[in-house]
């Protein structure tokens, strides 16, 4: 409330500060300038004998004639400047208290706070970027709690295992065998990878990833990743297939991440793909960048799940076992790292059973 008699009180006084000062350039100007023009009107011009025959009477009626024309100006004008100041703050005032007042609240918590927008001047368009800003810290807020929540689901399992394999051994009850010591390198493994994929997430979002950005002969980085793929798919009858064009095609972006991105791809389509069925890797020119689909012939994807598939801790299948399918981190970042080049990423379907196709976009050397 105090903020707003504030506002309104500014807005008076500017308005009180106007009507002063045309009073007194009034003031002045009959004072100094009236006299010689009411002379005038009266038929005295200056330096004419008759004008002595003007009589102070005539001279005192026109002094206050003209001090009670100012009087009643005076009265006027602060009455108009009290209502205009009254009806100039009520559409200002009252929409920024209700915005100070829901800063206020979005500040103690409640980021679920919006302001009622109407109209169309500044006023509004100033409550439209207030909602658009709290929508925003609403998600992020949403998303952090989120992900410390999926941190923690992901980090209980490992440290559930090695901290039981570990009173085991402590106690008696496990043998310290080859398999046992095995096992907990596994464990220790996934937290590493863990701990290593959202590393790479946060520098990546943050701006922050050491990039090598040069030009690449994508033709042959491609073909690196799909031989090094070709085993695990050979193992799951999965036949892995290169589709791309004769003529050289250069990009220009970090080799080491294009191949962190690639190699994502590949290893959920080969993980996810029936025995007997084919993933195929493409590339083409698409204008100034260059784009690489893997197109599996898995599950597929309905719109939700396409909608959904980047973000941190997301799985398709929520039942499949995290460690045989991932925390849901890889695509993630996999979205980080083309944008933090220049590029995107994104995935298409045609819907449940029908495959899945997943494109990165990076820019082109030419």
């Amino acid at each position: 409330m105090a903020r707003r008699r504030g506002l309104r009180g500014r807005l008076l006084g500017a308005n009180l500060i106007v009507i002063f000062a045309a009073l007194g350039s009034v003031f002045v100007a009959v004072s100094f300038v009236g006299p010689g023009y009411f002379a005038d009107a009266m038929g005295h011009m200056p330096g004419d004998p008759h004008r002595a025959l003007m009589d102070a009477a005539t001279l005192a009626a026109f002094g206050d004639a003209v001090r009670t024309a100012l009087a009643v100006a005076t009265v006027v004008g602060l009455a108009v400047a009290v209502v205009v100041s009254l009806a100039a703050s009520l559409p200002i005032a009252g929409p920024v208290a209700r915005l100070a007042g829901a800063a206020r609240r979005i500040a103690a918590g409640n980021y679920a706070e919006r302001v009622e927008v109407s109209g169309s001047d500044e006023i509004s368009d100033l409550a439209t970027s207030f909602n658009v800003m709290a929508g925003s810290l609403e998600a992020t807020e949403r998303r952090r709690l989120q992900l410390v929540g999926d941190v923690a689901h992901e980090l209980r399992t490992p440290l559930t295992t090695l901290d039981g394999y570990l009173e085991g051994l402590e106690d008696g009850v496990v043998a310290a065998a080859p398999g046992t010591w095995q096992l907990l390198r596994v464990e220790t493994a996934r937290l590493r990878r863990l701990v290593d994929d959202l590393q790479d997430l946060w520098r990546a979002e943050a701006h922050q990833l050491a990039l090598n950005i040069d030009a690449v002969d994508v033709r042959s980085a491609i073909t690196s990743n799909v031989e090094r793929w070709r085993p695990a798919a050979v193992d799951r009858s999965v036949k892995l297939t290169l589709e791309v064009p004769e003529n050289p095609v250069v990009g220009r972006f970090d080799r080491d991440r294009f191949d962190q991105i690639v190699d994502n791809y590949l290893s959920n389509a080969i993980r996810y793909s029936p025995a007997g069925s084919t993933v195929t890797v493409g590339l083409r020119v698409d204008g100034e960048a260059i784009v690489v689909a893997v197109r599996d012939e898995g599950v597929g994807l309905s719109p939700d799940q396409r909608e959904r598939l980047f973000e941190r801790f997301y799985r398709v299948d929520p039942s499949r076992s995290r460690a045989a399918g991932g925390a849901g981190i890889g695509l993630a970042i996999v979205r980080a790292l083309a944008e933090a080049m220049g590029g995107r990423a994104w995935a298409e379907s045609g819907g449940p059973g029908r495959g899945s196709t997943f494109h990165v976009a990076l820019p082109s050397a030419a």
